[in-house]
């Protein structure tokens, strides 16, 4: 992965998430699963963010995502839960009976770590060795 440079700033925010079905559901497969990977790019082409992998299991979605630095980690995983969910209700509307409560897909929390072009080891070495 390439480093992005701003004006005033160099980086390279790659993040892994994963997003889980509410209760675990295990629904995300042909279509469904489809139609999530879909979004999901399409949010990416109109957003500050890339998509660079992407895989759906049953009942969870693994995404390696490359961010920028205008907004936090939270503010897009929210706009992604919310656009997918959205428009999962208004394609899928037999979810209904999947669910306890209407318009909810995702469950409250994610999972997301930041990874990038070194290990964390090399890192730490670098750090040790400068000054």
């Amino acid at each position: 992965m390439d480093y992005e440079t701003k004006s005033h700033c160099k980086y390279l925010i790659a993040l892994h998430l994963i997003l889980v079905v509410k209760d675990r559901k295990p629904i995300l497969k042909d279509r469904l699963g489809e139609f999530v990977k879909r979004i999901v790019s399409d949010i990416a082409s109109r957003s500050d963010f890339d998509v660079e992998e992407i895989e759906i299991d049953l009942d969870h979605i693994h995404m390696l995502i490359r961010i920028g630095t205008k907004y936090s980690v939270g503010q897009y995983v929210r706009r992604i839960k919310q656009e997918t969910t959205a428009k999962i209700w208004k394609m899928f509307p037999y979810l209904k009976h999947q669910f306890w409560v209407e318009k909810a897909f995702w469950s409250d929390g994610y999972f997301v770590c930041s990874v990038g072009n070194a290990s964390a080891e090399t890192i730490r070495e670098y750090i040790r060795e400068q000054g």
